[in-house]
């Protein structure tokens, strides 16, 4: 006879309740911001191309994959961001952050290091109205890396005094002065963008590369090409350091100029301060740090010397006559650069018709 003195009672369990639609659909929306907002993060993001700066390796309406992944993805400056954002919510100007919390910069590991020619997506770094990791996106070539010495010389660049090979795509201010009136056909069979187009006393101001010019200076309706460029001894004022009473530099004969490498030492003196001041007080977080009178000063105390914090790079604009780069704004801090810009997935032109509006000869094309 078998007797049981105890027994465990089944336990029943209550029916899992059903989510009701608006549920599953809010889980399924904040699934998907949070994967996406990681994805482009830390691997890759699109961007396009609204200006002419990079032409004719890059064009107005190429949109890009920019690479997160090649220089390792910097952890958020500004962490309180409406996620898939940058500066504004989408169709507003309403300001999509708030900077009442800022960290300090990291960056992951990547697969490499910037490279010299690397066509670079990066945050603009003159721009005070944004904290730095929300400055507008600006994409140029990494002409000069952390240590370089750069100059430019008759529109030629020179790194560590030895000639860099031109970009594929490299273009200059051109003025075409023809015989008749040139149609908007000469321009687009040329691949010269209209609103690039300048009409100029006898002649047009066009953005074009040597060889193109040399082609059209062959045409018999063409009386003279002239490549505008900036004579040596010529001060723009507008280049970087702006100080032109003592540096006779331009846009074409530039330098030679130090960029600097994280962990080197210069001498800070009235001829070297003006490089390096925005530098000191603003990328390098100095809080403590002033200029008084031409003078740096630390902690309340003049310095004669200063030690960089991070590495800087000098960018430049494929398009030499048409693009705001290094020149003018002088370096890009490594903390503001985004990412590397790999391929190109889709390309529109805004000057297009309707049934040639897609550059199908680009679509997937890589990035060199």
């Amino acid at each position: 006879m078998k007797v049981k003195f105890w027994e465990k009672k089944p336990v029943t369990k209550a029916p899992k309740k059903k989510k009701s639609f608006a549920r599953e659909w809010g889980d399924a929306i904040i699934f998907a911001v949070v994967a996406a907002s990681l994805i482009r993060w830390a691997t890759f993001e699109a961007y396009t191309i609204p200006t002419p700066s990079m032409e004719k390796s890059l064009l107005v309406g190429d949109f890009l994959f920019v690479s997160k992944l090649h220089y390792g993805p910097r952890t958020p400056i500004t962490p309180l961001q409406v996620p898939l954002t940058h500066q504004t919510i989408w169709g507003t100007n309403i300001p999509s952050y708030s900077d009442a919390i800022q960290l300090d910069p990291h960056r992951l590991p990547g697969f490499s290091e910037v490279q010299h020619n690397d066509v670079v997506v990066f945050n603009y770094p003159p721009e005070e109205e944004h904290p730095a990791d929300l400055r507008t996106n600006y994409i140029k070539r990494a002409i000069g890396l952390p240590g370089d010495s750069l100059e430019v010389r008759d529109m030629q660049v020179y790194i560590n005094g030895n000639a860099v090979n031109a970009p594929e795509g490299l273009q200059y201010k051109y003025l075409l002065v023809p015989n008749t009136q040139l149609s908007e056909k000469f321009f687009q069979d040329r691949n010269i963008n209209l609103r690039d187009v300048i009409p100029y006393e006898n002649g047009y101001v066009v953005d074009a590369s040597p060889e193109l010019a040399a082609q059209m200076a062959q045409l018999n309706f063409i009386t003279d090409v002239i490549l505008l460029k900036d004579l040596p001894g010529k001060a723009d004022p507008e280049v970087f350091p702006q100080v032109p009473s003592r540096y006779e530099w331009n846009k074409d004969n530039y330098g030679p100029i130090y960029i600097p490498q994280e962990g080197a030492t210069v001498a800070i003196t009235p001829e070297t301060l003006p490089f390096y001041e925005k530098i000191i007080l603003e990328y390098d977080r100095n809080e403590n740090a002033e200029i008084r009178d031409g003078s740096l000063f630390m902690n309340g105390t003049e310095v004669n010397e200063y030690t960089f914090k991070q590495n800087y790079y000098f960018m430049m604009g494929d398009n030499r006559h048409n693009s705001l780069d290094s020149r003018y704004w002088g370096y890009v801090p490594e903390d503001h650069v985004v990412g590397k810009a790999v391929m190109i997935w889709m390309s529109t032109n805004p000057e297009g018709t309707f049934f040639d509006r897609i550059r199908w000869s680009r679509l997937f094309k890589t990035i060199e």
